[in-house]
């Protein structure tokens, strides 16, 4: 069985949408609503705003990956450049996952098992695009 980088890269940006899952879950669970309103307007506004940034570069770099998977596995210096900065991407948000304090929130089985399959998936998508960018 030989390793198909271009498969490995489309099932990475198929994974990175479906992250958006529980970014949607996280505002309703952490009661943003709520815990927001006692900041100033342009803090909270500024928070919408950053995540909206983070949303949407993870919208970009799971489409980018799953519909231009047979580039990004090519070695091209612009297919390496766009794994490199994706797998930076990815290793910066796992390497925050052990100083978030996120074990008050993990109320349910369902809510533990999710925060550990998000570790292992930031790690997977971290692996696979550093290896396409250094291959």
């Amino acid at each position: 069985m030989t390793f198909d980088l271009s498969r490995a890269i489309a099932l990475v940006g198929a994974g990175q949408l479906c992250v958006l899952v529980a970014s949607a879950i996280v505002p309703v669970r952490l009661d943003w609503q709520k815990r927001l309103a006692e900041l100033p307007r342009l803090v909270r506004q500024m928070y919408w705003i950053y995540g909206g940034y983070v949303v949407l570069s993870i919208i970009a770099l799971g489409t980018i990956c799953l519909l231009h998977s047979h580039e990004l596995a090519s070695g091209t210096g612009l297919a390496r450049a766009f794994c490199g900065y994706a797998c930076l991407f990815w290793l910066v948000r796992l390497s925050l996952q052990p100083f978030l304090d996120a074990k008050p929130f993990l109320t349910t089985w369902w809510l533990t098992a999710g925060y550990h399959l998000l570790t292992v998936m930031f790690a997977t998508f971290a692996i696979t695009l550093g290896w396409a960018a250094l291959r």
